[in-house]
């Protein structure tokens, strides 16, 4: 068994792998700045012996030093980011601060101390807009269109760097959109907040035919577990995701029919994407981790009914 930093430990998906980590034996420290992660999502951690929270601007190289120093970490998955693409649509100083310096913070900290094992929560944001052609871990001509993507790219260079540099253990997963229990935006939740405010009328950015994977964040978590502890030297690099797609439109169907409303007036606001730096069609190719011996339990649809379910229950 381990000790385990989780950045953006409190967020929608650091909580749930904490979770899993915590069920496995390890000793598991959830460092959060509380920008999106609450303490809610980490409610289990009280009274752990084996767990702590910390509040922690993962930025600042000499304070995560210190946390892995007093902790003892020998393993950090580094899922500490921005994952609001329109947020810092509007303000690209958030992708610099909370999506790439943080990954600067935890890379040279685990440089002064020794510290080799790392994962890293990248993105299909990445790849750029690709027109929907499937997209695998060896495309080239990487051209992200968001501020998003440009961070999480420029951090995945930065690792590849720092692994080689100073012989780490580095896993990458390159996911796409993840929801499910304790989501805090996104399509979904923008759906539900907007009806619950006009139950008669629906504003859908874009044309609504965006089509794009969705995988259920337990998949996700179960892939994480299932290969980190099988790293070796040097650095690995996967596309995690679902063989299938949800359109925008068919998602606000099923919100409806959840919320039970009905004759619910669609208002379009147009254009093939929901605003600037929205990739409308993406898919991945996912052979690599298929051949690797994994795949997602749920498909798009079923992760969107799963997510809906667990936010209305």
């Amino acid at each position: 068994m381990e000790n385990i930093l989780i950045t953006g430990g409190a967020g929608f998906i650091g909580s749930h792998l904490a979770e899993r980590l915590l069920s496995l034996g390890h000793r598991v420290i959830c460092a959060d700045n509380f920008t999106l992660g609450n303490q809610e999502n980490v409610s289990f951690l009280s009274g752990n012996p084996n767990a702590d929270l910390i509040r922690l601007d993962v930025s600042d190289t000499d304070a995560v030093g210190d946390a892995l120093r007093a902790y003892r970490i020998e393993r950090v998955y580094h899922l500490a980011a921005n994952s609001d693409i329109q947020k810092s649509a509007r303000d690209p100083g958030i992708d610099f601060r909370d999506t790439f310096a943080t990954t600067y913070g935890v890379l040279e900290a685990m440089r002064r101390n020794g510290v080799k094992k790392l994962f890293f929560s990248s993105t299909s944001a990445i790849y750029g807009d690709k027109n929907g052609a499937n997209v695998s871990e060896n495309t080239g001509d990487l051209r992200p269109v968001s501020y998003y993507g440009g961070a999480k790219l420029a951090s995945e260079a930065f690792i590849s760097s720092y692994t080689y540099m100073n012989d780490m253990e580095t896993l990458i997963f390159r996911f796409p959109n993840v929801i499910g229990p304790r989501l805090t935006h996104g399509v979904i939740f923008d759906f539900i907040r907007k009806l619950k405010n006009d139950p008669k009328r629906l504003e859908i950015l874009g044309d609504g035919q965006q089509r794009k994977p969705y995988l259920y964040v337990l998949d996700l978590v179960d892939a994480i577990i299932k290969y980190s502890f099988r790293q070796g030297p040097g650095m690995e690099i996967y596309n995690i995701g679902v063989d299938s797609s949800t359109t925008v439109t068919r998602i606000a169907d099923m919100v409806c029919n959840r919320l039970g409303l009905h004759d619910v007036e669609y208002q379009y606001t147009g254009g093939s994407g929901g605003w600037k730096g929205d990739v409308p069609v993406f898919q991945y190719d996912l052979s690599k981790i298929h051949s690797a011996g994994w795949r997602a339990e749920h498909d798009s649809d079923a992760s969107v009914k799963a997510t809906l379910d667990a936010i209305e229950s």
